[in-house]
């Protein structure tokens, strides 16, 4: 079973996707802020994480520069989930390493876990 990180600190949407990611078989886990989530992302190791750019504390670009310092968490998929949609926001995100860069206004929930999966494949 696939072990998704969602770190967003926005409640509704967590726990909407954790919720359509168990459905789907995923097991899901959550942050709220970027602390917490490098946090989790060392000591659970997820298959994929969900990542959200503005976050309190350390935003999400943050989170994508320690990740991409530390071999171990380097080859951990990240998929951005944000608001943020300027092009040079997403360039930026693709080039601190993320797989993938949605836009929130542009996705379904559903949409997501497509995306998740494609991902992991």
């Amino acid at each position: 079973m696939n072990k998704i990180l969602i770190i967003e600190d926005d409640k509704f949407l967590r726990e909407l996707i954790a919720q359509k990611l168990t459905k789907e078989n995923f097991e899901a886990s959550e942050a709220v802020d970027g602390e917490d989530g490098i946090k989790k992302i060392k000591s659970e190791e997820p298959d994929l994480i969900l990542l959200d750019l503005i976050l309190p504390g350390i935003d999400g670009f943050e989170v994508l520069s320690r990740m991409r310092g530390d071999p171990a968490l380097a080859v951990i998929p990240v998929i951005i989930l944000s608001n943020l949609g300027q092009k040079e926001d997403v360039e930026k995100g693709l080039k601190l390493g993320a797989v993938d860069y949605l836009i929130k206004a542009h996705f379904t929930p559903g949409e997501i876990i497509d995306k998740i999966k494609a991902a992991l494949k």
